[in-house]
């Protein structure tokens, strides 16, 4: 299902719907400041499990995102010393994936990494979202072959033609982009790039 939404002035009816479906444990997809993506609510292990096995992911094996509202919903779930927290205030909201150690409060799927990749996407519908959602949305980049037509990424009807029968609903944000965020290792003594996306790092 499809549901068309704006970067600003929404009905509260529609917003509050993607609220209690992510509260039920419901799959989306949704759009970011970068590509579509799929998510869920980030403290729910079935919905998360769900998501690893619609990718093929292996949660022992490859690192799981959350997105949060804002540095202090951050700070809950992930662990920042002083020179991390100043490096994402400097470039968050925006195209960037922060790698940090997670905290105890990350569902014990996240823990089998220690790590958790952090998103504060620079999109107003996702962090609306996530605003009433009051929790973490766990999310990843929708599947894709190679060879197939880049419209089933960036088109959202395409993308509900595809998807919208293994997820509970798609928002229609308009066209979505082809490029990944930049993803930052903040695990270690200095921030690493290990992936030039999106973002252009503001250290």
């Amino acid at each position: 299902m499809l549901l068309k939404l704006y970067p600003k002035n929404n009905n509260p009816a529609d917003l509050q719907r993607v609220v209690d479906l992510l509260r039920d444990g419901g799959l989306l997809i949704y759009p970011t400041d970068t590509m579509y993506a799929i998510g869920c609510h980030g403290l729910k292990e079935r919905a998360i499990e769900r998501i690893c096995r619609l990718k093929g992911i292996d949660p022992k094996r490859n690192n799981l995102s959350i997105i949060c509202y804002d540095l202090a919903a951050i700070s809950e779930y992930a662990k920042m010393d002083n020179a991390a927290f100043k490096l994402m205030k400097r470039n968050l909201p925006g195209p960037f994936t922060f790698i940090l150690n997670g905290t105890t409060r990350l569902p014990k799927i996240f823990r089998n990494r220690r790590e958790v990749g952090i998103r504060m996407p620079d999109s107003p519908v996702i962090q609306e979202i996530a605003r009433l959602l009051d929790a973490p949305i766990m999310t990843a980049t929708l599947p894709h072959d190679e060879d197939e037509d880049t419209g089933y990424l960036t088109d959202p009807e395409l993308i509900d033609e595809k998807f919208g029968h293994l997820v509970d609903l798609v928002i229609d944000g308009g066209m979505g982009g082809l490029e990944g965020s930049t993803v930052v290792d903040c695990t270690g003594p200095e921030p690493v790039i290990v992936r030039q996306g999106l973002g252009d790092l503001q250290e």
